[in-house]
């Protein structure tokens, strides 16, 4: 019985504990409740504040579209090469005596640039001529005297040998005096003088360089994966950086042959004689490799993409309006847009990244 009693007490007090347990539980849940409610309030009253801005106009930036040229390049970089850049030098070995010329001066072609000491050739000419000149009266009185069959044809034709022998004589000479003149091979300016008075010089020497600054090329080397597309004919920039200058010209020559080193093959563009250019200047070529005249261009920055494809913003009555375009070329920035836009749309170009569908904008 005793034992009985001890339980029921037992199991009282447990069920007392319990049921203070929960009261202390549910105590702190009112309490969390109370907290929850002061932060809903406190955000809802924020909300009610961002709520009351929401139908302001989100300012933006809008250009209208029009059609404009669009181009893509391919640029390589190059130089200016002159075809007819010569060194001249000697003929022969010798001193230098005279020089007729100084850098910067115009020649013509055949004009004498400097000249060798010939001292001994004019010696050998002025001996030989006179030679000659004996040699040509006796063979014209032995001639007459043998038209008269006067005479034997042995002595004619020894006075005819005689003759023509310092004839050719006098004409070897007369070219080794002439190789003693250093000539200009063609048209230009002189840009570098290598050779002093009495110095002396040879063949195979630098001595004058004559460049034709009227026959002057951009020449550049282009990827062999542009074969196809860079042709004879091609619309193409000139930059040229040193001379803060551009030239709209046309390719003049594309080779069709690889080169096996590089992989690449040569364009060429003429240059107008405009003598401030000079060889070996460096050149960047911007070669047109396509080219669409009526196009819709804009700004790659301002296209957003997504998993369903390409998207811009445009501005209309008054709201922002989401567009799906298709974009062709993208070159310097720029693309082309091949679908979704039409001339008269306004393209905003600013301030689109926090646009939705719909929102209202002003501009």
């Amino acid at each position: 019985m005793k034992k009985i009693f001890s339980m029921l007490v037992i199991i009282s007090l447990l069920a007392a504990c319990t049921s203070s347990d929960k009261n202390s539980q549910l105590e702190k849940l009112r309490k969390d409740r109370d907290g929850l409610n002061e932060k809903i309030s406190k955000l809802e009253e924020e909300l009610s504040k961002t709520d009351s801005t929401k139908n302001k106009a989100k300012v933006v930036e809008c250009v209208t579209l029009v059609p404009k040229i669009f181009n893509s390049y391919i640029d390589v970089q190059g130089k200016v090469d002159a075809d007819e850049n010569v060194s001249v030098n000697a003929e022969m070995g010798g001193t230098v005596s005279k020089i007729n010329v100084k850098v910067g001066d115009e020649v013509k072609k055949d004009q004498v640039l400097a000249e060798l000491d010939s001292k001994v050739f004019a010696e050998q000419v002025s001996e030989v001529q006179n030679s000659f000149e004996l040699a040509k009266t006796m063979y014209e009185k032995q001639k007459n005297l043998w038209e008269q069959k006067i005479g034997t044809e042995v002595q004619f034709l020894q006075s005819k040998n005689q003759k023509e022998n310092l004839e050719k004589r006098l004409a070897t000479l007369q070219q080794q005096m002439e190789m003693s003149k250093i000539k200009s091979p063609i048209n230009g300016v002189i840009d570098a003088v290598d050779i002093k008075l009495g110095q002396a010089t040879m063949p195979g020497l630098a001595a004058i360089r004559v460049v034709n600054l009227c026959n002057l090329k951009v020449k550049g080397e282009v990827s062999e994966s542009y074969l196809a597309k860079v042709k004879k004919g091609n619309a193409v920039e000139i930059i040229l950086p040193d001379m803060q200058d551009t030239i709209k010209a046309k390719i003049t020559y594309a080779a069709r042959v690889i080169s096996p080193m590089t992989r690449t093959f040569t364009v060429s563009v003429n240059l107008d004689c405009i003598k401030e250019y000079g060889p070996n200047m460096i050149a960047i070529l911007k070669i047109v490799d396509y080219s669409n005249p009526k196009a819709f261009v804009v700004p790659v920055s301002i296209i957003q993409k997504t998993g369903s494809g390409d998207f811009v913003f445009i501005a209309e009555n008054n709201k922002a309006k989401k567009v799906s375009v298709k974009t062709g070329k993208i070159y310097s920035g720029k693309a082309e847009v091949l679908e979704g836009l039409k001339e008269g749309d306004k393209l905003i170009t600013a301030a689109y990244l926090d646009l939705a569908n719909g929102m209202i904008i002003k501009y």
